[in-house]
C-alpha cells in the first residue's frame, strides 16, 4: 500500500515523500521523495513517522488536543500526551499504554488532521503521560 509519510528525524532532518515498506517491526523502510531514488530510513533515528493525508500540511492550523465526544476511535484506546526533545508535544489515541514495543502508533485526536497516523519512536520521546492533564 502506498503512504504519504513525513519522517522527522530526531536531529532535525526531514524526509517526505512515498513509502511502500513501513512495518514497526522491521528497523528500516524508504521513502522516495518525488523522483529521486528511495532512501532508506532507519526508524531509530527517527522521532516519528507521520503518515499524511498530503505532503504539505497546514503548519498554521492548531490541532485539536481533545477527542470528539462521539467518536468512534476512542473506543478502547488510551488517551496520551508526549513530548519530544525538541518540544513538540502530540495528543493522540493509542491503543496500549504503557507502550510495549519500541516503536507504537498514535492516532491524532483531531479527526481534521492532516496526520492520519504516527509511528513513535519511544527513544525519542522525552515525557509521556495518559489522560488529558495539562493537554
Amino acid at each position: 500500500m502506498k503512504n504519504l509519510v513525513v519522517a522527522r528525524y530526531q536531529d532535525g532532518r526531514v524526509v517526505k515523500g512515498i513509502s511502500l515498506d513501513v512495518d514497526p517491526a522491521r528497523p528500516t523502510c524508504h521513502v522516495r521523495e518525488g523522483t529521486k531514488p528511495a532512501v532508506e530510513v532507519k526508524l531509530s533515528d527517527l522521532k516519528a513517522l507521520f503518515f499524511v493525508r498530503s505532503l504539505d500540511g497546514d503548519p498554521k492550523r492548531d490541532e485539536g488536543l481533545v477527542p470528539g465526544e462521539k467518536d468512534p476511535r476512542s473506543r478502547g484506546m488510551a488517551l496520551v500526551k508526549l513530548r519530544f526533545a525538541d518540544g513538540e508535544t502530540i495528543v493522540g489515541l493509542t491503543i496500549r499504554y504503557p507502550p510495549n514495543r519500541p516503536y507504537f502508533f498514535v492516532l491524532p485526536v483531531d479527526q481534521e488532521s492532516n496526520n492520519i497516523r504516527i509511528l513513535v519512536n519511544r527513544e525519542a520521546v522525552v515525557a509521556m503521560e495518559e489522560g488529558s492533564q495539562g493537554v
